[in-house]
């Protein structure tokens, strides 16, 4: 029941808004990685201090070796410190276990977008992930341990329309975009106050994010006003439609034979995916109208992990032919 109050506030509720002081910018350069963890092979635990957001972000990362690309992969809405990152809820250390690839995962970031706010949070405090993911933490990365510089992003829910707004930020970064199961639209009317709505669960206001609705910076973080910018990016694009797949049975990942969770899945998670496939397929369509390539999945299903991690699965030959891996 709480998290179908949960969903429904994230469909319906809007934020109040405060204005706290304005973020003054700070120097890439200060940043630096302050610690380094084996986890157990190919596996680490990084701890990088941020200049820009004056703090330290823990990362998990899989490292093959030196003279291998990078695939950035964004938690959820909770950043992963909530419900748990892609590390607890997939297969993804293990799949990676045997690719030519630098897996990276921020371990924080909740309700942030993963982009530059205008402003502190009194709830959140200082996000500024943008310049983190795209000035900060690359060079760092690629100093130590000998990467390629050349990069994927991919993302899931909240962070898939971050992972599509942090390449149409930074052209020539990423090579490949996973978006899987976002809402690539942010300034129109519905999807602004579905932002909003989403960020007041975690008691943040999105005012402090893009300022008021009418800030342009809204549009300029809307990946449907802003897609021709995604040319030549190799993009994987998926969403469900919230009616039953293949994963909405008693025995499936998460459900282990518990008929409340599957009708948990169905009734919320369906919710949720309805939503967002009704909010994907305009944005595919736009790509089309564009001419711009696209890998698009747009199939049955709901708001649930295992379509994740099937999308993860589907789109690594996109990212590897793109990254040289």
């Amino acid at each position: 029941m709480y998290r179908l109050l949960r969903c429904l506030v994230s469909l319906l509720a809007l934020s109040v808004a405060i204005v706290p002081a304005t973020v003054a910018a700070a120097d890439p350069s200060d940043s630096r990685i302050l610690d380094e963890r084996p986890l157990g092979g190919r596996q680490l635990e990084l701890v990088v201090h941020s200049a820009a957001m004056n703090r330290p972000i823990t990362l998990w990362m899989s490292h093959p070796g030196s003279g291998a690309p990078a695939l950035y992969l964004l938690n959820a809405v909770d950043g992963g410190e909530d419900g748990g990152p892609w590390t607890r809820r997939t297969d993804i250390a293990d799949f990676f276990a045997d690719k030519n690839v630098n897996v990276i995962m921020p371990m924080s970031g909740r309700a942030s977008y993963y982009t530059d706010w205008l402003r502190d949070d009194p709830a959140l405090g200082r996000n500024q992930w943008t310049t983190f993911l795209t000035r900060e933490l690359p060079p760092l990365l690629e100093s130590r341990f000998g990467m390629t510089g050349r990069n994927a992003i991919a993302g899931l829910s909240m962070s898939a329309t971050s992972a599509l707004n942090l390449a149409i930020g930074a052209p020539g970064l990423y090579q490949a975009v996973g978006a899987y199961s976002g809402c690539p639209r942010t300034s129109d009317a519905v999807a602004n106050a579905y932002v909003h709505a989403q960020l007041a669960v975690f008691g943040a206001n999105a005012d402090n994010m893009w300022g008021a609705p009418d800030n342009p910076a809204w549009a300029e973080h809307d990946p449907m006003l802003q897609a021709e910018r995604l040319r030549g990016v190799a993009l994987y694009i998926s969403a469900g439609n919230g009616a039953p797949g293949v994963h909405e049975t008693l025995g499936d990942t998460g459900i282990d034979g518990n008929p409340a969770r599957l009708l948990d899945r169905m009734l919320v998670g369906g919710t949720m995916e309805t939503v967002i496939g009704g909010c994907t397929r305009p944005f595919t369509d736009r790509l089309a109208a564009l001419g711009i390539p696209a890998t698009v999945d747009l199939r049955a299903g709901t708001h649930a992990w295992p379509y994740w991690e099937d999308d993860v699965h589907m789109s690594w030959p996109l990212f590897a032919s793109a990254l040289g891996a």
